[in-house]
């Protein structure tokens, strides 16, 4: 391939948005070594092109989710859990939870794993083409109330409604006023059979008035989480103090 006709490439693939076509210097020399066919040569410059597309937009997809740490489920020790299967969780990484708009709900004391649980699964259903955002819950509820001040609520519903899979971690430690709890409610509500839902918490429903602060509201959140969702008891020995107290015995 001469330089001319490398440049000529370079720029009918620029021209078409084919980035990964204009490098394709290594494909022709694999081409020239290998003799292939014209057929096969095409094969392989579109094959890249796909790849290097896929791969762009799983990290597009993983840059969106705001994730904020990246964590895998072959990291996760299940040893700690007593009352929840590994194949369950599995079944959960293929995705189907989120094709039937279920909701999963993830139950726990404080340090059994649940946000690295919950990152996980996100993570990997990222992988799988869906797109995902992640959430502790004073973070969503701090952008609700600010997008509400700023008259922008209905778009930032709207986004939050197209997302694949809403991860809304850490549904414990505060307790929420009514303004925000309602703005809360309403974005749980709005996914009710349009859209999956993963919440972590360590406190059981019927508990949830603590953070909600009303009776009515609560019963009506928690009709429609409990309706066809998907629990795990992750209740178990706290693994951070166990490997705090590993630490300060090697120590």
């Amino acid at each position: 391939m001469t330089a001319g006709e490398e440049g000529l490439i370079q720029l009918y693939a620029k021209a078409l948005r084919l980035p990964t076509v204009a490098d394709c210097a290594a494909i022709v020399r694999e081409a020239t070594q290998q003799r292939w066919g014209y057929e096969e040569f095409l094969r392989a410059v579109l094959q890249r092109e796909l790849e290097q597309r896929q791969d762009n937009q799983r990290k597009r997809r993983v840059k969106a989710a705001r994730f904020p740490q990246i964590k895998t489920l072959d990291t996760f020790d299940f040893g700690w859990l007593k009352h929840m299967e590994k194949a369950q969780v599995y079944e959960l990484a293929t995705g189907r939870f989120i094709e039937k708009k279920q909701p999963v709900l993830m139950f726990g004391n404080p340090g059994t794993g649940k946000t690295h649980l919950a990152i996980a699964l996100a993570y990997q259903v990222c992988q799988l083409g869906y797109t995902t955002r992640f959430y502790t819950a004073g973070e969503l509820v701090t952008d609700l109330a600010e997008a509400s001040q700023q008259g922008r609520l209905s778009a930032l519903q709207a986004k939050l409604i197209k997302v694949d899979l809403l991860v809304i971690d850490e549904l414990s430690y505060i307790s929420f006023g009514r303004a925000s709890a309602e703005l809360l409610f309403q974005v749980i509500s709005n996914r009710y059979e349009r859209g999956s839902l993963l919440i972590t918490t360590n406190l059981p429903f019927s508990r949830w008035t603590e953070l909600f602060g009303d009776a009515t509201l609560t019963a009506a959140l928690v009709d429609r989480l409990a309706h066809r969702a998907i629990l795990l008891d992750m209740n178990g020995e706290s693994y951070r103090l166990k490997q705090a107290q590993a630490q300060r015995k090697e120590g």
